[in-house]
Order: C-alpha cells, then sequence, then structure tokens
C-alpha cells in the first residue's frame, strides 16, 4: 500500500480490523509495519482497499500469510466470523477502530448495549494473535460521564483479555472479576497489557481539520517498554496559539499573498485582541495549526489544488487530481455553518444518514459557499493525493468521515514502532 519508512532490515508486522477506507492501515504501514491481514465489513470501504493494493480472499478461509512485498490480504465480512489463531506470535502491532456509532455523540448512544459494538471482537483478536502492541482509535464519546464506566471496563479487560466474560453474563460482573485480579492476583506478564488512553485533537498533530477523538495504546507487559519515552514522542507539535501569532506577524499571510486585503481584515478582527505568547523550551518547537486554506495549497510538499468547476460527472480527472469536482444545492443554516479558510476545518463526519451538510460546506473569500469536493475532504483527513476511493461521492466521504487522520495515526504508529525497537535492543 505504502513504502515502509523504517529500517527494512526490522520486519516488524500489523494486521488492521475494522480498516474502513485505510487512513489507520495507511499511518501503520508508514511506521514501517507490514501488513500481514486487513479486515473490513463495508462494501465500498473493501474497494478501496483492494484499490490501494490489498489482495481480496475469501471469508471462512485462511489466508496465506504474505512475504514482504506482497500484496496484503483483505477479508471482506463479519469480524466475528474470523479465527486469528494462525496469526499467533506474529503480530507486533494490532491496529482498529472498532465502530463507534454506540458511543457518538451524533449517533443512537446506546453503548455497549448496541450490536455494533466492535470491542468484544478487538479482544478475542488478541486473545487469537497476542500482538506485542495494540492501536486502538475512537471517538471522545466514550469519556463522557455516561458512558465513563463502560470505557473504564474496556481499559480493564484490554489490559487482562484472557480472562473472558462468562457466557451469558453482563459487563459488570465481568467488570468486578476484572477489578479484583488487577488488585489481587499476579497474571502471567505475556497475558497481562499495560494500558493507557490519550484524548486528541488531530489538529494538536499537523492535520487541518478539528478531531477530538480518544486513541488507547497498549503494550504486551513482558515486552517492557519505556512509556516515558512514549509519551514524550505522541506530545503535541502544533498549538491554536502559534497559529494566531503566525497571522499576526505576517508569517500566515506571507504564505497565502493570494488573500484579498479585505478578507485577511476580516480574520485579523477576529483573532484575540492580545494573544499572549506561547513561552515554550526551544525542544518543544511548537508550530502553527494548519489551516483548510493550507490544505487547499498543499501541505507537506503537495501540489495546490486547482479551482472546482461546475459538476461535471464525465470530467474526473482535472490537472490530474481525481474527486475534485463541484456538487450542487450547498446550503448552510443555523446549527451548520460552513468551514472558514483560515481556520482548521471542522470535523469530518459520516453521520447516519450521510454526510452533514454544514461540515462539509465552505465559506469563500468572495462571500460565497459551496460544497468541499472529496480530494479537499480527502486532504482534510490528510490522505495523499493518489489514494483512490471507491464508490460514488456519498460513500466515498463516508469512508472518509469515518476514518483515521493519517498524521495523526502516523504519529502514534511511529512512536510504538520507536519504543518496540528500543525495547527489543535492551534485552
Amino acid at each position: 500500500m505504502v513504502e515502509q519508512s523504517k529500517d527494512p532490515l526490522v520486519d516488524r508486522t500489523s494486521v488492521e480490523l475494522f480498516a474502513g477506507g485505510g487512513g489507520l492501515a495507511m499511518a501503520v504501514e508508514r511506521a514501517g509495519f507490514r501488513p500481514l491481514l486487513f479486515n473490513e465489513f463495508a462494501k465500498r470501504a473493501c474497494e478501496t482497499l483492494v484499490a490501494n493494493n490489498a489482495e481480496r480472499h475469501e471469508l471462512g478461509l485462511t489466508p496465506p500469510i504474505p512475504r514482504p512485498g506482497e500484496r496484503p490480504p483483505l477479508i471482506e465480512g463479519d469480524v466475528s466470523k474470523l479465527d486469528f489463531e494462525y496469526l499467533k506470535g506474529r503480530v507486533d502491532v494490532l491496529a482498529g477502530g472498532p465502530p463507534c456509532q454506540p458511543f457518538s455523540l451524533g449517533g443512537v448512544a446506546k453503548g455497549d448495549e448496541d450490536d455494533r459494538n466492535g470491542f468484544p471482537h478487538l479482544f478475542k483478536a488478541i486473545r487469537q494473535m497476542e500482538p506485542r502492541a495494540v492501536i486502538c482509535e475512537n471517538v471522545r464519546g466514550l469519556l463522557r460521564p455516561s458512558f465513563k464506566p463502560y470505557f473504564d471496563y474496556i481499559t480493564r479487560e484490554l489490559a487482562l483479555p484472557f480472562e473472558e466474560r462468562k457466557e451469558g453474563g453482563n459487563w459488570q460482573e465481568h467488570d468486578e472479576v476484572l477489578r479484583h485480579m488487577l488488585e489481587t492476583t499476579t497474571v502471567d506478564e505475556h497475558e497481562r497489557y499495560d494500558v493507557r488512553h490519550y484524548p486528541v485533537n488531530a489538529a494538536d498533530y499537523g492535520v487541518p481539520q478539528i478531531r477530538n477523538r480518544v486513541i488507547l495504546i497498549a503494550f504486551r507487559r513482558d515486552v517492557g517498554v519505556d512509556w516515558d519515552r512514549f509519551e514524550d514522542l505522541v506530545r503535541p507539535q502544533f498549538t491554536e496559539a502559534r497559529l494566531y501569532e503566525s497571522m499576526a506577524d505576517g508569517t500566515y499571510w506571507e504564505r497565502h499573498p493570494e488573500v484579498p486585503r479585505g478578507v485577511r481584515d476580516q480574520v485579523m478582527a477576529r483573532l484575540p485582541q492580545r494573544p499572549q505568547p506561547l513561552v515554550v523550551t526551544a525542544a518543544e518547537q511548537l508550530q502553527p495549526w494548519r489551516t483548510l486554506r493550507d490544505a487547499i495549497k498543499g501541505i507537506d510538499g503537495q501540489r495546490p489544488l486547482p479551482p472546482v468547476k461546475k459538476l461535471d460527472r464525465k470530467e474526473y480527472n482535472i490537472d490530474g487530481f481525481t474527486d475534485h469536482i463541484g456538487w450542487p444545492d450547498a446550503r448552510i443554516y443555523p446549527g451548520h455553518t460552513p468551514n472558514e479558510l483560515d481556520r482548521p476545518a471542522k470535523t469530518v463526519k459520516a453521520g447516519v444518514h450521510g454526510v452533514p451538510g454544514g461540515e462539509s460546506v465552505m465559506l469563500l473569500d468572495d462571500g460565497n459557499h459551496r460544497y468541499m469536493t472529496v480530494r479537499e475532504t480527502a486532504r482534510v483527513m490528510t490522505f495523499p493525493d493518489d489514494w483512490a476511493l471507491a464508490g460514488p461521492r456519498g460513500e466515498k466521504m463516508r469512508q472518509l468521515g469515518n476514518a483515521v487522520p493519517v498524521l495523526l495515526g502516523q504519529v502514534f504508529a511511529n512512536a510504538v514502532a520507536t519504543v518496540l525497537d528500543e525495547a527489543g535492543r535492551s534485552k
């Protein structure tokens, strides 16, 4: 799918469950982990993974373990029907975002009673594979007071995944067992995971989007990683205050000389009256939040996107960019205000009934507004321009709304790779 960025002599491996359109999978592979398996249920998302080099295999049959350089297998279908025993002892990182609808502020919020809850299947996979590390991304709704007891249960179950819930038992009863074991029982370190969670805003990691999520990280205790080192590696490196400073000192506008003076004045008028300068150490080197305008112009070496044309279904490729065509009838209304160019984009959402209107509409410099194109939305999610997305426009937007921003995932995947390597060298 992508070239691995780490030392090719170190063969790190990964498995991705609930892979969706491939954001977290791409991040993990960029961190140097070779994918052994993808699993996803949604048809269009599977088509996207296949379009980006995954190889489809039949549900119910054990796929081959790919050698370096071979296409990673994709099994399309219900994760509950997969048997991962053939991968035991072969997986460094198990990654995935279990379906988040049960906990989303915008969803039906039925919590663990919702049949779409993917966490039990994640724990089954851990028991069967025994990975050295787990990366799990989900919505901030998991931390709501009404769900916090269940979230705490999830972390305890992740710490002791081999202590299964009794058939027919409820999670509260199982949680009591886990609590007792963690307080009083010595568990084999090979079957015990140390778990921490990180509430994050993707904008703090270089993503041009406000996206609040929670990331769960677990390391098998016998691996012996340095948690302090890990936490240093995942500290945010971008900040809102630096964006204000860059606007006030003019460096932001130097990057965007095309902005009309009147627009610039309006933006400056909305800045805090006297933004307090940040006091940071030289080692922190915090950078400004990236904006929607930055994303459209291109970050990390991307070419600027060309002007958006009106809807023309036949003109799919515009100046070398796919999925960059206009879409008609954009509306703004109370509760659905548009994105501003000189702020990070609002959270890209999939929604129960499709992509919400306001989150995919942008306000232009001339005072008009329009829908964001799929390509612009992909950039806001930090997907590369050559990443193919399958399906009609609505399905592409849904895949992006359900994805993990690549840059956010990559920070955590790189940190996992580093501490695993250092732990291995110290033994």
